[in-house]
């Protein structure tokens, strides 16, 4: 796991759930970006990401489903956060001996309402706690990952007719790592159902899919109609110091991965959504780049 970072999941299954959150900690705080391409986002404090505003550091970030519902997961992170005395410190003189401490959570939505066949069962303030908790006990070595899959803000994501879910991977960048968490809930497939393959994967490193198995691939994104207010969200982590503009620029260039790796992608009910933290551990100078190979 890239310095500076855990990950840490709650989904609830069975008895009308299907759905779940995740939350991306930084404990020590971040500089953050973030881009939004999507038609139809659920997003909370990305105003802040914005290189002229005022807030600098980011302490989590929220991945979740429940659609709009969804984002009261943030604020158990934030009481957790607050708790623990981290967040954007606000002098307050009229209190006597205290000041404020307001942590800074960015959250970004899927739609997955009624996966689970009950459409008020959604994630909660209790969600958001139990994922903070999780990143909190999560003893991420540098080679660990967290759990994939089915999980966290993963839980009930579908994939124009497949299974969706929560990914993570990181590869080293020059002197820097950089990885992303990301939760696949796109209307638009990540198969070709012509040949089987992932969208991304156009130099056949994968292997190829028996013959059954297209046909079945075909079969299942066949009888799915189009779904609306599916969304792709993720977050881009990085050890490289970062400012914000630079974060928000490397924002802005994973979406040039997301539309390889998803066709069609950005659409009007679409909410795609991808941010950047960088946790800065890495004190080394930068070299400008701007190709989507290079994050």
């Amino acid at each position: 796991m890239i310095d500076g970072f855990s990950i840490g999941h709650h989904q609830a299954r069975g008895e009308g759930w299907l759905t779940g959150t995740t939350v991306v900690l930084a404990l020590d705080g971040a500089v953050g970006g973030v881009d939004v391409r999507g038609g139809g986002p659920g997003t909370r404090e990305t105003d802040s990401l914005d290189p002229m505003a005022m807030v600098h550091r980011v302490n989590a970030t929220v991945l979740t489903g429940g659609s709009a519902f969804g984002l009261a997961a943030a604020d158990g992170v934030m009481r957790g956060l607050e708790e623990r005395g981290v967040g954007f410190e606000v002098p307050t003189p009229w209190v006597a001996g205290a000041d404020a401490v307001v942590p800074i959570v960015p959250a970004a939505v899927i739609f997955d309402l009624g996966r689970g066949g009950d459409l008020v069962n959604r994630p909660d303030e209790a969600f958001g706690r139990r994922a903070l908790e999780a990143a909190l006990a999560a003893d991420h070595g540098p080679d660990d990952r967290p759990p994939v899959g089915s999980v966290g803000a993963g839980t009930g994501a579908l994939c124009a007719g497949l299974r969706g879910g929560f990914g993570y991977a990181e590869r080293r960048a020059g002197p820097f790592r950089v990885g992303v968490a990301l939760v696949l809930n796109a209307s638009g497939p990540a198969v070709d159902d012509r040949t089987g393959r992932p969208w991304a994967d156009s130099l056949g490193v994968l292997p190829a899919p028996s013959a059954a198995e297209r046909e079945a691939i075909a079969a299942a994104m066949a009888r799915v109609p189009s779904l609306p207010l599916n969304t792709t969200i993720a977050a881009v982590l990085t050890d490289a110091p970062l400012d914000k503009a630079q974060a928000t620029k490397v924002a802005q260039v994973a979406h040039d991965g997301l539309a390889r790796a998803v066709r069609p992608v950005h659409r009007m009910i679409d909410g795609d959504t991808i941010f950047c933290l960088a946790s800065g551990t890495v004190d080394h100078p930068l070299r400008p780049s701007g190709s989507s190979t290079d994050c």
